[in-house]
């Protein structure tokens, strides 16, 4: 299985484009997540990744994730490939390539 990288302005561009056949999942803790994340990204902490990934998500789905670096972003798909789906990319440099291209974020 191969291993998917993303690049921040691909997808920044796909959100533009209004293609939102897409999840994007943040694997920080929780109290990260909540002081800044990606704009419409869900929460799910790299422990509960598997399981709650399994009961939330369709295997099929197109999933980007990101952490609080490559190498934790890395973990993550590498988890969620291992518990069965099957289009997962690694969000490289995570939130903070995402705001340097000016990607819309929420949080305190």
């Amino acid at each position: 299985m191969s291993i998917l990288v993303a690049d921040v302005h691909d997808l920044k561009s796909r959100l533009e484009w209004g293609q939102p056949g897409l999840t994007i999942i943040d694997v920080r803790d929780r109290n990260t997540y909540n002081h800044g994340h990606i704009t419409g990204a869900i929460s799910i902490p790299l422990d509960d990744l598997a399981s709650r990934a399994k009961s939330a998500l369709h295997t099929q789905r197109q999933i980007y994730v990101y952490g609080e670096h490559d190498a934790h972003a890395a973990h993550a798909a590498e988890t969620l490939r291992t518990a069965g789906f099957t289009d997962v990319s690694e969000l490289q440099g995570g939130l903070t390539a995402w705001i340097t291209v000016g990607g819309a974020t929420e949080g305190v």
